[in-house]
């Protein structure tokens, strides 16, 4: 199955956490400025799951946590609890850039893939599919933990500008029941905060970056993965 999204080109991410007000503010200022994802069903939040996968050593937690400055993560993402699009990625960081490589995949490979089972990969035309083989074949790459949040997504064309809120994270525990709407989750945080996400591509347009001016949120290195693994084991 061919590649749906290649690989981008390197794009910058900034990550902050934002007390609710100060979110309420935000959202204000963008609406009249920058248009809604299409995701977002009239003018709700979408809700995405994600399966992290990790390999025997926790890469992945570890050099997030030691800070790495290139890293690969991979993951499954579904949204809506939905398996009509399930999405296989590599989210590669480089500093604050990022690279991210997507295949859509069935729901059978999906399961295979969950299962640990990585028989096929290796004859698939997608680049990304081969690398997930070597990596389960040579790193014991396997499912370590689900990563529940809802998106509210602005988008604007200059710079190909994305600000999204990430609310109410969730993480899903020991669990790896992808496609289980009723799935127990617990916050994986203690602050009263969300999660906002600034990307873009070679800089910030003035126009936008007004609109961020005075608004408090804290810079961070957060990692939705990292949060979410606070309560897993690690040394599988």
């Amino acid at each position: 199955m061919p590649d749906k999204r290649t690989k981008l080109p390197a794009r910058h991410e900034l990550k902050y956490f934002i007390n609710p007000a100060e979110l309420e503010v935000l959202r204000a200022r963008l609406r009249p400025v920058m248009h809604l994802d299409s995701h977002c069903v009239d003018g709700k939040p979408y809700v995405i799951r994600s399966l992290y996968l990790d390999d025997v050593d926790d890469s992945a937690y570890y050099d997030k946590v030691s800070g790495v400055m290139a890293r690969d993560k991979y993951r499954i993402r579904i949204y809506r609890h939905s398996d009509k699009e399930i999405f296989l990625e590599r989210k590669r960081k480089l500093g604050d850039l990022i690279q991210k490589s997507s295949v859509q995949i069935t729901r059978r490979l999906c399961e295979q893939i969950m299962d640990g089972d990585p028989r096929g990969l290796q004859t698939s035309s997608s680049p990304l599919l081969q690398d997930v083989y070597v990596q389960m074949r040579t790193r014991l790459l396997r499912p370590a933990v689900i990563v529940d949040y809802e998106r509210e997504a602005y988008l604007h064309p200059a710079e190909n500008v994305r600000i999204t809120f990430d609310l109410r994270l969730r993480s899903g525990l020991h669990s790896t029941e992808l496609f289980n709407p009723d799935l127990p989750t617990v916050c994986p945080h203690d602050g009263n905060v969300e999660i906002l996400e600034v990307k873009f591509d070679e800089y910030l347009p003035d126009h936008i970056r007004a609109l961020l001016d005075g608004i408090q949120a804290d810079r961070s290195a957060v990692s939705k993965y990292v949060l979410c693994r606070r309560y897993e084991p690690l040394g599988r």
